[in-house]
């Protein structure tokens, strides 16, 4: 089994991410944690395989934990778990040894890929201490994805993040006709995201009553 220390300061998608890997074979948890302090304790006492790091935490940033592994000799594994995007911070995890980059929100599928891959990776070296230029060569491809997961056909990944980043500007939730009007597509293409969104658990319905009528469904990101 691969043992994964989750590090996520958000309760809430800390358990999402503890079930996420223990619904993939070969993968368990060995511990959640809420900020780079207790992964750090965590390794003084204990070891895992893998780390999912969230890079926004509440006492350092994930690639601060990355580098106190690194210069403690910890050799163990990253997955990036975030919603950061600036190139100058993904660049920043290369250099540190990150083998896989998500980023947040995420659905369960787009998990399992990568610790799929992470897993091949992993099953690509023999046990000899020298390898030649194929098994090098194997291994680093099974951490890349030929394609990126596929959207249910006619929705594109840009309006997908468009309509992220408007329910992620209002803590509050949207409906279709907000969420429409800030990203600017149709009512009906809206409600579409929307609903993918929520069926893939990246955000939660809420009816909410007005005077009268039926309720209007809204929708508030889940982070």
């Amino acid at each position: 089994m691969i043992r994964v220390l989750v590090v996520e300061d958000d309760p809430v998608a800390a358990e999402a991410h503890r079930t996420y890997v223990e619904r993939v074979a070969g993968f368990t948890v060995a511990a959640v944690v809420h900020s780079g302090a207790e992964a750090l304790r965590f390794f003084e006492r204990d070891t895992a395989d893998l780390v999912l790091l969230d890079f926004y935490l509440p006492d350092t940033h994930g690639l601060a934990v990355c580098r106190a592994l690194r210069a403690a000799g910890n050799p163990v594994d990253v997955i990036a778990v975030t919603s950061a995007r600036d190139l100058a911070v993904v660049k920043a995890a290369v250099s540190v040894g990150i083998v896989q980059y998500l980023i947040k929100p995420f659905t369960f599928a787009s998990l399992r890929d990568k610790l799929d891959r992470y897993a091949k990776f992993r099953d690509s070296f023999g046990e000899t201490g020298e390898v030649g230029q194929s098994e090098v060569d194997r291994a680093f491809a099974a951490l890349r994805s030929p394609v990126a997961t596929a959207l249910p056909k006619g929705m594109s990944g840009q309006t997908l993040d468009a309509v992220v980043s408007a329910l992620r500007e209002e803590p509050d939730g949207l409906s279709a006709g907000a969420a429409a009007t800030a990203t600017g597509v149709s009512r009906v293409t809206a409600r579409r995201y929307l609903e993918y969104l929520a069926d893939n658990g990246l955000a939660r319905r809420e009816p909410r009553y007005g005077q009268v009528g039926r309720p209007e469904v809204w929708y508030r990101a889940v982070t």
